[in-house]
Parts: C-alpha cells; structure tokens; sequence
C-alpha cells in the first residue's frame, strides 16, 4: 500500500508526525488490521509518545486475548516497555491477565513470576515458580528461579537447597548451581557462606580460574588477604594471558573494601603486565590517592 511505504520512509527520515498522521488513516480505513496498528504503536514509542503506543498495543493485547492460541506479539512489546518503564504495577497487570486466560503457557508463568520478582514481592514470585515446578520438577531452571526468589523474601537456607535441587538435575554443572547461590551470598556481603560455596565450585573444577577470583573475593570481604591473594595467584597461573586483568580484580575488590595499601600492590602487578593500561594507571592512582600516596604516583609519572 502506497501510504505505508510513504510512511515507512518517512520514519526513516526521522519525521515521525508525517508517519504517524499516514498511519492513522491507514488504520481508520482499515481498523481491523493488526499490523498496521502495530506499525503505528512503533511509530508512536520511536518519537518518544509510549503513552500512545501503549493504547495500540493494548488494543492489539485486547485481541490477543481472545484467541485459542496466544501469540503475544502485543504482549511482549508492552512487558518490555513496562520493563524499560519501570512500570511494576502494569506489568504485573498484563502478566496476571495473560496467565490467567492461558494457564497452562509456562512462558507466561515464568513472565508473571519475573514480574513480582522485578517489584519487590518475592513471596508472590515464590508461590508462581513454585507453581512452575509443580509443572515441570526436573527443570533445573525453574529451581533457580524459585531459589533467587527465595534469597530475596531472606529464606537464604531455603533458597541453596532449591540450588542444590537443581544441581541434582544437572550434575554434569552443578559447579554452575554452587556459583549462582554462593554469587548471590556474596552480593549480599555473607561472605562465610559465600566462601564456603565458591570452594564447592572449585572441589568440582578447581582449573576454572574465575572460580578462584571469585573465592578470593569473598575471602578480602571476611579480611584474609593473604589467603585471597594466594587464590588470586592460582587464578594467574591457570590463566597467565589475563594476569594482568585478574590483579586488576583483585586491585578492584582490595579498595573497595578499603585494603588500599594492599590494592596499591596488585594494580602494580597489574601495571607489570600491561604498563600503559589506562585503567590500571587510573586505579593505581585512586588507591595511592586514598593512602596520601600522589607523591609518588608524580615521581613514577617524571621519571
């Protein structure tokens, strides 16, 4: 149709009134046709009126709704608008609507439980993944989920056996299941717990380096610095190509937790490996700052 290519080139030009005012026409004369709604909803969210697109689309949704089969082309805009919005409330609402008129779509499910999950209400993304599991017991993603949900509604204990559960499923990674719990641990600054996990995914792949960086963070949050730095040379050893990346690390993780005269050490490592990485220099410099040290960072800089 004539008008549509005018109008897709003209978004293209960037003159998104033009567009949108041939859109409309096109969709007066023809209103039961979805695309042409669709393209009109994307025309409106690309010059910045997502208040307008959203109408469209929840016409479109409207629709969508009301088919044996849900396709959810309107349904995924609006969630990942909702998302970028921040809007919780609203994406909460469609998600419940959705699984609600097709209960058996577990991808619905896993959206709605996502969702309370995003707001803050993890006990209400509990009972939904539980629900999943229920659906599916020997999915060790849905396990996961349920896990994280539960670290967050504070049930810690409760949350690494759901991790544990999964790792039961998926024994040939359950390395992976250890990292996902004992990373969520040590966001949470419970680094006991954390340590002891990151030892677990090192007991079952003690060469993956990652694993060692990880338990010697853990270990500077509970003040063993020299036991975190050796886990820090065993990371370098396995992998000499990114030394100078992991005593960057380990430069990062000592002054962000104030071990400043340890981190000035590392970022020198680091420099040794790469002496002209700016972010390095830039680190090495923050730490020497923070000790009273810029003397000798000016010293090093002339000579």
């Amino acid at each position: 149709m004539e008008k549509l290519d005018t109008a897709d080139a003209l978004l293209k030009k960037g003159e998104f009134a033009k567009a949108i005012k041939l859109y409309e026409e096109v969709h007066e004369a023809y209103p039961e046709e979805e695309s042409v709604l669709l393209m009109l909803a994307w025309a409106h969210y690309d010059s910045g009126a997502t208040e307008k697109a959203v109408a469209c689309l929840e016409i479109l949704l409207t629709r969508e709704m009301q088919r044996k089969i849900f396709t959810g082309f309107a349904f995924d805009e609006l969630v990942r608008i909702y998302k970028q919005e921040k809007n919780f409330a609203k994406l909460i609402e469609i998600c419940s609507n959705a699984s609600a008129g097709y209960p058996d779509d577990v991808g619905l499910l896993i959206e709605l439980g996502n969702a309370f999950q995003a707001a803050g209400r993890a006990g209400e993304a509990c009972d939904i993944y539980k629900k999943l599991i229920g659906l599916e017991n020997d999915n060790p993603a849905f396990h996961c989920l349920l896990g994280e949900a539960l670290f967050s509604a504070g049930l810690t204990a409760e949350s690494e056996t759901q991790f544990l559960r999964a790792g039961g499923l998926d024994p040939d990674e359950v390395d992976h299941y250890y990292f996902k719990i004992a990373g969520l641990f040590s966001q949470n600054r419970c680094f006991e717990d954390a340590a002891r996990l990151f030892k677990k995914c090192i007991a079952v792949k003690p060469d993956n380096p990652l694993y060692h960086c990880s338990l010697g963070d853990a270990l500077i949050g509970l003040g063993k610095i020299v036991e975190a730095e050796k886990e820090y040379e065993t990371a370098v050893h396995q992998d000499n190509s990114g030394s100078g990346a992991y005593y960057n690390r380990f430069g990062n993780t000592l002054a962000g937790n104030n071990y400043h005269f340890d981190a000035v050490k590392a970022f020198k490592k680091a420099l040794e490996i790469e002496p002209y990485n700016p972010v390095y220099i830039r680190n090495r410099t923050v730490s020497c700052k923070a000790l009273g040290l810029m003397h000798m960072v000016k010293n090093e800089t002339k000579s």
